[in-house]
């Protein structure tokens, strides 16, 4: 049986937009031309993410500020699990507070 590949994508400790696009581009382990923006995270997730469990951690700890930044985090990943369920493909999204 082969092993899931996991994605951990922790901001815990995040106090700026940049930290989140940062621990975005390294928990995917994106390509240095991400762009750090919401557009290219969308993009890239489509053609760069094989991961069969995504995991999000540490949204409880971010500012005040940075609320809607959590928030479309979790509208893209679950647009995401919704499209790859449609193409016959499972990917577990587990939102962990």
């Amino acid at each position: 049986m082969e092993e899931k590949k996991v994605v951990t994508l922790d901001l815990t400790g995040c106090k700026y937009w940049w930290e989140i696009h940062q621990r975005i581009k390294q928990a995917f382990d994106f390509p240095d031309f991400y762009g750090q923006n919401w557009s290219a995270f969308d993009d890239l997730l489509w053609s760069e993410c094989d991961a069969d469990v995504i995991i999000v951690q540490g949204e409880n700890t971010l500012p005040q500020e940075l609320g809607p930044s959590a928030q479309m985090i979790n509208e893209i990943l679950q647009e995401f699990k919704e499209h790859c369920a449609k193409d016959g493909e499972y990917v577990e999204l587990e939102i962990r507070s």
